[in-house]
């Protein structure tokens, strides 16, 4: 059997959490894209009441339950991994002084892709913070009522173009990553399976 680290180990099942919580939210996300509400039925939006697998308020839930879920994972996650967001914060500083160590190409590009996440992250979890705490019409949060700083319209395309940046950073990150991505899964894999079992052969006699 392979071993594996208790601490690759746990930044496996962190990541696993975040990425499947982050598909969830994102599907949902998607179905709420395509099948936009409000508008005259039939007219422009012609899609006003099409079901696909669940019911809107399901999907609402779903959309909803799955961001605070990610929301946790990825909290854990930059707990865990806080001492290298630190040394990156410090890297960062010290390439930026005059005679500075400047970061390689690769560690730049790594650099703007994670902050881009980040921030898109930031906004689309804040903004999904703001429609749990806003009276709702229709179940999706928006609604012509006066909301904090905007307006429960301006939050929900400031939710849902984060959301999609979001979306399309990871993807690159994916990509750029994935050979790492599944030699790890693998070994995580290798690692829980159990060892074999040698058979004894009966002594001569």
């Amino acid at each position: 059997m392979l071993k594996m680290s208790i601490q690759t180990r746990k930044n496996w099942l962190i990541d696993a959490a975040v990425f499947l919580g982050g598909l969830i939210a994102a599907l949902s996300g998607v179905y709420f894209l395509y099948l936009p509400s409000g508008g005259y039925q039939g007219g422009r939006n012609p899609l006003h009441g099409v079901t696909i697998l669940f019911s809107r308020h399901t999907w609402d839930a779903v959309h909803t339950w799955s961001g605070v879920f990610i929301i946790a994972a990825v909290a854990i996650h930059l707990g865990i991994h806080w001492r290298w967001v630190a040394m990156m914060g410090r890297r960062i500083g010290n390439s930026l002084r005059p005679g500075g160590t400047k970061m390689s190409r690769a560690g730049t590009r790594n650099l703007v892709l994670n902050a881009v996440v980040a921030v898109s992250f930031l906004v689309t979890a804040v903004s999904g913070v703001y429609f749990l705490f806003v009276p709702s019409e229709g179940g999706n949060g928006v609604n012509g009522s006066a909301g904090f700083l905007f307006s429960p319209t301006e939050w929900d395309m400031i939710h849902t173009w984060a959301g999609v940046v979001m979306i399309v950073a990871i993807v690159v990150h994916l990509a750029i990553h994935w050979r790492w991505v599944v030699n790890v899964t693998r070994r995580m894999v290798l690692s829980l399976r159990p060892e074999p079992q040698l058979r004894e052969v009966p002594a001569e006699v």
